[in-house]
């Protein structure tokens, strides 16, 4: 998990989670008060995990002809994806 680029504390899970779905807001440290921002990696990686396999499945890969089906199990794949990309994404201390 992400830590405080000048104090090494610990951003929790819950954080970093609102963080991504609420327009990459800076993370503000609960310590030290720094704002650490998203790097561009980071964010590709978070659409990389929700956004793309989610649509991947719903438009390529689903083999149900019921589309309330192949809608539900796309939501899913995105829920999956979002809440294991905290443990992936990084911040960096903001310069300002």
């Amino acid at each position: 998990m992400q830590k405080c680029g000048k104090c090494n504390a610990h951003f929790s899970w819950r954080k970093i989670y609102k963080s991504l779905w609420w327009n990459y807001n800076p993370i503000k440290c609960n310590e030290c008060e720094t704002t650490h921002k998203i790097t561009m990696p980071s964010r590709l990686i978070f659409v990389s995990l929700t956004i793309f396999p989610m649509l991947s499945f719903g438009f390529f890969l689903s083999p149900f002809s019921n589309g309330v089906v192949t809608l539900v199990i796309a939501i899913f794949i995105l829920i999956i994806g979002s809440m294991l990309a905290p443990f992936l994404v990084t911040y960096k201390k903001s310069l300002n």
